[in-house]
C-alpha cells in the first residue's frame, strides 16, 4: 500500500479497497510504500525508499520534515514574474540532488511577461545538469512538453511557491480541473495557499503526480552531497586553492577569489554557496554536537578570562 496523502491530522493510506489513517508523527511521508498491517496500522512495515526529499521543519527545534518519498523527477516550478528567485531555485535543486531525484526547472506564465527567454537564460545558470522548460500551465502544452519525464511507472512532483501553477500543471496532466486553483495577487505576484496537503494523483496510462502546497520556508539539512553537486564548479575550483582549509576570503593563493577577480565567477553565486553551506552545516549538527561545541567554547572563554585576570 502506498501513502497517497499527508495532512495535519495524519496520513491517508489507500489501495486494494483499504483506507486507513496513520498518526501525524509517524516516520512516513507521501509516496512511501508500506506492508500494511490491517489489524494494527501503526505497526505497518516501511519498505526501502529509492529517494527521500526532506527539509528542516519550520520552527526552532531543527526537526526534519519529510516532504516526499520514491519520487523520480522533481519539477521545480517558478513564474516569469516577481516570484522568480535564483537563490530559491538553488535550494530546491540542492534538495533534489541530495535525494538523487532528477530536477527540472519549469518556468510558468510566459504569456504574462515581455521576455520569458530572459528568465530561461537566468534559470540555466543554476546548474548545467538541470533542464529548463518554459511552459504555459493553462494551455495544452504541459502533456507534450513534460512527456519525457511523465511516463507510466514514474512518480513526479511539482515543488515551488504558492501561485506558480503547480496545481494547474497537475490538472493539465490529468486533463481535468479536479484540483482547485486561485489567481495570484497582482501587486506582488504572491500566491494564495489553495493546496493544503501533499497528495498523489494516479493518471491512467501516465505517471503518478504529487501536488504540494507552496513552501514559504525551505531550509536545508543533511544536504552536503546536493550542495556539492549543485556547486560542482566551485568545489572543483576550491581544490586548487593553496590551503586545504581555505575560507575563500583573504587567504593567499585562493583559486575561487582569483576567479571572482577575473570575472569568471559571479561573486553573488559564491556568497549563496557560502550561505547554503553554513546553513546546512548548522541544521545538520545534532543537539549533542551542539551542546559539546557550546560547552567547549564556554570553557575556552572562561580560561581566557582567568588568564587575563592573572596578568
Amino acid at each position: 500500500m502506498r501513502v497517497v496523502e499527508v495532512h495535519r491530522s495524519g496520513f491517508a493510506l489507500k489501495g486494494d479497497g483499504i483506507e486507513a489513517e496513520m498518526p501525524p508523527d509517524a516516520a512516513i511521508t507521501v509516496g512511501d510504500w508500506l506492508l500494511f498491517n490491517r489489524e494494527a496500522p501503526s505497526e505497518s512495515q516501511l519498505l526501502e525508499r529509492k529517494s527521500l526529499i526532506k527539509r528542516r521543519a519550520p520552527g526552532h527545534d531543527r526537526r526534519e520534515q519529510l516532504i516526499a518519498a520514491n519520487i523520480d523527477t522533481a519539477f521545480i516550478v517558478t513564474s516569469c514574474n516577481a516570484d522568480f528567485n535564483i537563490a530559491r531555485l538553488e535550494r530546491y535543486v540542492a534538495l533534489a540532488f541530495e535525494a538523487e531525484v532528477t530536477p527540472v526547472i519549469l518556468l510558468t506564465k510566459p504569456d504574462l511577461c515581455d521576455d520569458p527567454e530572459r528568465y530561461a537564460q537566468e534559470a540555466a545558470t543554476v546548474s548545467e545538469l538541470v533542464p529548463v522548460v518554459v511552459v504555459n500551465a493553462k494551455s495544452d502544452a504541459p502533456v507534450e512538453v513534460l512527456r519525457d519525464w511523465c511516463k507510466p511507472g514514474q512518480t513526479v512532483a511539482f515543488l515551488g511557491s504558492s501561485g506558480v501553477g503547480k496545481s494547474t500543471l497537475t490538472n493539465a496532466l490529468m486533463r481535468d480541473d479536479a484540483i482547485e486553483t486561485q489567481a495570484i495577487r497582482e501587486d506582488d505576484a504572491k500566491g494564495r495557499h489553495t493546496t493544503t496537503r501533499r497528495e498523489l494523483y494516479v493518471i491512467p496510462g501516465g505517471p503518478v503526480v504529487l501536488d504540494t502546497p507552496g513552501m514559504r520556508e525551505l531550509q536545508l539539512t543533511d544536504a552536503a552531497y546536493g550542495l556539492e553537486t549543485l556547486f560542482s564548479d566551485l568545489t572543483e575550483l576550491a581544490a586548487s586553492c593553496r590551503f586545504r582549509d581555505c575560507a575563500h576570503d583573504t587567504e593567499p593563493g585562493c583559486a575561487i577569489r582569483a576567479a571572482v577577480e577575473r570575472g569568471d565567477l559571479d561573486a553573488d553565486r559564491l556568497e549563496r554557496w557560502r550561505k547554503l553551506d553554513a546553513e546546512d552545516r548548522f541544521n545538520s549538527e545534532t543537539l549533542a554536537e551542539r551542546r559539546s561545541r557550546d560547552k567547549s567554547f564556554g570553557k575556552m572563554v572562561k580560561q581566557a578570562m582567568k588568564a587575563k585576570k592573572s596578568r
